[in-house]
């Protein structure tokens, strides 16, 4: 359970990162200052630079929150289910959350930024592989796999995350999130037949 400081730890850094999002999609990345974001929360620039190194790093803030939401899922699957298919459960899971970022206005625009911009592609690439490392942590913890094995299944499980995900952020408005994740890991795991995915 979050304890008071890091609830306002949390707080801080998630209203900088929205303002972050908001200033850049008003006036575009070059036109953005930290000083701008730290204004537009009302804290100090000093403020800014304890939470972030950049304003890149702070618009890629709400992924790294969510990835690791993810893999806090993914550890608490049943033990029994196949490693796939339990990063798939634990992505639809938090698909289905009331206050998922992908609900958030303006979450596509991420994306596009991240396309545009290649210092905040350069963040957002770092946040993915973390996060990818620490899904190979957790199918070697739950299955028992070398290093190896938990590095392929965790590319293949974040590859076919990152496909529903492209065919989301490039038709904004139009194509269903948990669907098109959904079609991904199907395609993933069909791939896997006739022998089918082994934990």
């Amino acid at each position: 359970m979050e304890g008071r400081r890091e609830r306002k730890v949390n707080r801080t850094r998630r209203t900088l990162a929205e303002a972050a999002l908001d200033l850049v999609r008003e006036r575009g990345f070059a036109a953005v200052t930290v000083q701008e974001i730290a204004d537009r929360v009302d804290v100090s620039r000093r403020t800014f630079s304890r939470h972030f190194t950049g304003k890149e790093d702070a618009l890629v803030e709400p992924l790294r929150v969510d990835f690791a939401r993810i893999n806090e899922a993914l550890a608490d699957r049943p033990a029994d289910e196949p490693p796939l298919a339990a990063y798939r459960g634990a992505v639809l899971a938090w698909l289905a959350e009331p206050d998922a970022w992908h609900r958030r206005e303006g979450a596509p625009d991420l994306f596009r930024i991240a396309r545009e911009e290649p210092a905040v592609l350069a963040v957002y690439r770092q946040v993915s592989v973390e996060a990818e490392d620490e899904t190979a942590r957790v199918f070697a913890v739950r299955t028992g796999a070398d290093d190896v094995r938990a590095a392929v299944l965790a590319a293949a499980a974040a590859g076919a995350f990152r496909t529903g995900a492209r065919a989301w952020w490039n038709a904004p408005g139009t194509v269903d999130l948990p669907g098109a994740v959904e079609r991904a890991f199907e395609a993933l795991l069909g791939a896997c037949a006739p022998g089918g995915e082994r934990s």
